[in-house]
């Protein structure tokens, strides 16, 4: 199949070893092609333009500003272009903030390679793309009666915090994985603290374990 032909794949991924191994993957595929690359958001939003993608590839995690962020800018800008987001989180975690954002699809960075190409190919041809085990989560919630949990009420970069200071990340570790100031990151602290109604960070990261937001 000739490139003009193939599905154009942007990759953007703070990880070099990431986008490398992704590009290896797609490099097997007859119909897929990488047609750029980016290390982080901003640079991102400013080369997925150039780059004639017709799906992008973006990490949730991303050092300048988080890929929700990123995914509703390029969802902004092209609402007709699928983006299909890659996360090191389980699932359950961010993958509903993702496909409430525009994304159209969500996977791990686990996943087999087989189920990337899969996922790729289903969301370029005008598809949503999620996990037989995502799927079945989301099935088993059908027709409950659901009051929004403390934490679905947070920002995302807010609840992106609060998994992070779970995880056992201090305030500067956590503004230096973000590029933000630590001012910045007290003040997402303080708010979600407030927002769901806890003290301190032992109990946000009890919540978090108790409620299954970190491994």
């Amino acid at each position: 199949m000739s490139d003009k032909a193939a599905i154009k794949v942007f990759i953007a991924d703070d990880h070099a070893i990431v986008r490398e191994g992704l590009k290896q993957i797609l490099a097997d595929t007859r119909d897929i092609v990488v047609s750029g690359e980016a290390e982080n958001g901003s640079d991102a939003l400013r080369l997925f333009r150039k780059s004639g993608c017709h799906v992008v590839l973006l990490d949730i995690s991303m050092p300048d500003r988080s890929g929700i962020e990123v995914l509703k800018q390029i969802k902004k800008e092209k609402p007709e272009l699928a983006v299909l987001m890659l996360s090191m989180h389980r699932e359950d975690q961010y993958a509903i903030r993702s496909l409430k954002a525009g994304a159209a699809g969500y996977l791990t960075k686990q996943s087999a390679p087989k189920e990337l190409v899969t996922a790729i190919r289903q969301v370029a041809g005008g598809l949503k793309y999620i996990s037989p085990a995502l799927a079945q989560e989301l099935a088993n919630h059908v027709g409950e009666d659901h009051e929004a949990a403390p934490h679905e009420t947070l920002s995302d970069r807010e609840y992106q915090t609060l998994t992070l200071i779970a995880s056992g990340m201090t305030v500067g570790a956590i503004a230096k994985e973000l590029s933000l100031s630590v001012k910045t990151v007290s003040e997402y602290r303080s708010r979600l603290l407030v927002k769901m109604k806890l003290k301190n960070s032992a109990e946000l990261t009890h919540y978090a374990i108790r409620n299954g937001l970190i491994d």
